[in-house]
């Protein structure tokens, strides 16, 4: 009698066999043994390689199984396969030989109903959805340069030295704080939870990281307890929730004011770049430095604006002078054009108009005059010549009151001829 595992192989003989052909003509036996057929299970690990194959393991209360579904077969898929999904998979079981494992080559998928955990979870997710703990007006801002950032994770856990790894890298300068928890386990939520609480009682930092790396639903089923989701929304400062891969999501998820795809990306997500800070220091100070030159080169531009403006009384008065003259001049030579003007055109009464003529310019003379005499009362020489004298302090300033020097200052005194220095003894208040 043959079983279905005898085989006509001649390297099944007592031959000695490489490990290659020994898993090759088990992997034959068992392609031909197990035809294709549906097999049902729980999706778990579920995993999209960046070449498009996808990953995960099928599992049930007794066993698990690894499946490869290859990018052309997956294509057709149109849904989403999650965590804990119930699926039914037509696959053919086989053997990967470089690794010498068993696995199901899966070539299409159905759905089959949920898993009892995710149900769990949608269930879950929906009531604190009703009840607005997911509320986006309720999510926090993330402080742009913390003083201090604080970690809740498994001191044991490789997402704490993925953490501190960016960390370190991207901001030495910034402390960190770390609230150990397990993350994984019986009683891990509650845990969890109390790190949370703690760490916003302290007020030791002002943002806080929720990590733990990848794993199955179970695996990560702290983060989708209630008890978690709410220690997140009651925290006092920021958290952000970085939980397993980016195809990973939990109810601590949708509580965060903040999720990442991966610890490393919560990391960068609090940190500021020190490199681009200092960038961002030196951009400023350029800046900065531009604008104060440029206020600088503004006022002096004024300054020198306001100074050409400014004229002496000296100078004020030689313009008033030459104006006045140019005046007369022109009066003059009005007066006289008009004259012979006027005798061209009246011919016998020129005597008339000559007489005219001369009283008018004797009147443009002695308007003349006049103004030369204003001219010369607003001379300051001329008053000077009158025995008056002009007193200016150090400074050059024109003194009109006794109470614009001090006794003991010197002062200068300008007369008709020369000027002398003299310094006041006492000065009177009248």
């Amino acid at each position: 009698m043959r079983t279905g595992f005898e085989t006509d192989d001649p390297a099944a003989g007592g031959g000695v066999l490489s490990v290659s052909a020994l898993l090759r003509s088990v992997r034959d036996v068992l392609e031909r043994r197990f035809a294709l057929r549906w097999v049902a299970g729980e999706i778990s690990n579920f995993t999209r390689a960046s070449s498009g194959h996808w990953y995960f393991t099928l599992k049930d209360e007794a066993a698990q199984v690894d499946c490869v579904m290859f990018r052309g077969r997956a294509a057709g898929i149109d849904w989403q396969p999650r965590e804990g999904m119930r699926v039914e998979a037509r696959a053919l079981a086989t053997l990967y030989e470089p690794r010498g494992r068993f696995q199901l080559n899966v070539e299409t998928l159905r759905q089959a109903g949920l898993g009892p955990l995710y149900e769990r979870f949608l269930k879950l997710r929906d009531r604190l959805e009703r009840e607005g703990l997911f509320d986006v007006a309720r999510k926090r801002d993330l402080p742009a340069y913390p003083r201090a950032i604080g970690v809740v994770t498994s001191l044991a856990a490789a997402a704490l030295r993925d953490v501190l790894s960016a960390l370190e890298r991207r901001n030495p300068a910034i402390p960190v704080i770390v609230y150990p928890a397990p993350v994984q386990g019986e009683g891990a939520a509650a845990r969890v939870a109390a790190a949370l609480t703690t760490a916003s009682a302290r007020a030791e930092c002002d943002v806080l990281l929720l990590v733990r790396g990848g794993g199955s639903i179970e695996d990560l089923w702290p983060f989708n307890e209630e008890v978690v989701a709410r220690a997140i929304r009651a925290a006092a400062i920021p958290v952000v929730v970085g939980v397993g891969h980016e195809t990973d999501v939990t109810i601590a998820d949708f509580a965060a004011d903040r999720r990442a795809a991966t610890p490393t990306a919560a990391a960068e997500l609090v940190s500021p770049s020190r490199d681009e800070l200092i960038a961002s220091v030196d951009a400023l100070a350029r800046r900065a430095a531009r604008e104060t030159r440029r206020r600088i080169e503004t006022t002096m531009q004024t300054i020198d604006s306001l100074a050409r403006r400014l004229v002496h009384p000296a100078q004020q008065l030689r313009a008033s002078r030459r104006h006045v003259a140019h005046l007369a001049a022109r009066l003059v030579g009005a007066a006289h054009h008009r004259i012979e003007a006027a005798g061209y055109r009246l011919g016998g009464a020129a005597p008339r108009l000559a007489v005219a003529a001369a009283r008018r310019l004797e009147g443009a003379a002695a308007r003349l005059d006049g103004l030369r005499a204003s001219l010369v009362s607003l001379d300051p020489g001329a008053v000077l010549a009158r025995g008056y004298s002009i007193t200016r302090n150090a400074a050059g300033a024109v003194l009109r009151e006794a109470t614009q020097v001090n006794e003991g200052e010197r002062v200068e005194t300008l007369l008709a001829r020369g000027s002398f220095e003299s310094e006041v003894r006492k000065r009177g208040n009248s």
